[in-house]
């Protein structure tokens, strides 16, 4: 049983759901090894369920995370760390490696680890109040995850400046940056997170997944949308949906992520 994450599988009217990953360990929800490897499992599970058609990561109304547990990092020596690496750098990453649309619903701080874990979601959602940030610089360390996926999402130029300084960003800021895609108030972050997750329950599952691995194959994805794009001509939901194109136009089929 996990300790730290909760995994919830929202029921709806849709044949498919919303999955909410959240982030429970309070007060702080400080990100440690063990927090970030029950993240990566219960990611695995979603990744395998059908029935899930896109994930919703929450820490709670407070605080999204407060960023890395120094007090476990403290400890470690350099052959320590150099053997957890890979795999926390890893399990960091869980959110991009899923085929659903992911959403990150981030009230309070994200910082350090936290932030990290978002950045792999698809889409983040704050609240006004928001403070972000990757601060590893002020203890001596430097982002493990988010520097290289940062980059992409806001240049090189201001990610460079925000993990040099490990200062913090408000939400103005971070949407004018590019760093977040929405701004609401605070109480309203983990509703307007939900109603983009719900978007995707009746879609495409599969084009929906094929999509998401051209955007993640990077430098490569010219030859991933290639691939991506002819295996869906193997799909139910595409002969559906060319159908119904024909037949009907755009926003008229009735997919059933097969």
């Amino acid at each position: 049983m996990a300790e730290f994450v909760t995994l919830d599988l929202l029921e709806g009217a849709p044949a498919r759901r919303v999955a909410v990953l959240r982030i429970a360990r309070p007060p702080m929800n400080l990100v440690n090894a063990q927090l970030v490897r029950e993240l990566a499992r219960a990611a695995d599970t979603v990744a395998a369920d059908p029935t899930v058609a896109a994930v919703l990561l929450y820490g709670d109304e407070r605080i999204f995370s407060a960023g890395d547990d120094l007090t476990e990092l403290a400890g470690l020596s350099e052959g320590q760390a150099r053997a957890m690496a890979a795999d926390l750098q890893r399990d960091l990453g869980c959110l991009a490696r899923l085929p659903q649309p992911t959403v990150a619903a981030i009230s309070g701080y994200c910082l350090g680890g936290g932030l990290e874990l978002a950045l792999g979601a698809d889409r983040r959602i704050i609240g006004d109040n928001v403070k972000l940030g990757l601060p590893q610089i002020k203890a001596g360390l430097i982002p493990l995850a988010g520097i290289r996926r940062l980059s992409l999402l806001i240049g090189p130029g201001p990610a460079k400046d925000l993990v040099y300084s490990g200062r913090f960003v408000e939400a103005e800021e971070a949407r004018t940056l590019g760093l977040v895609d929405e701004v609401v108030p605070p109480d309203d972050v983990y509703t307007a997170a939900l109603n983009w997750a719900q978007r995707f329950t009746d879609g495409p599952a599969r084009a929906l997944a094929a999509a998401k691995a051209v955007f993640e194959a990077g430098p490569h994805g010219l030859d991933r949308a290639q691939t991506e794009w002819s295996d869906l001509f193997g799909t139910e939901d595409r002969r559906i949906g060319t159908e119904s194109y024909l037949a009907d136009g755009p926003g008229s089929a009735a997919f059933v992520g097969r």
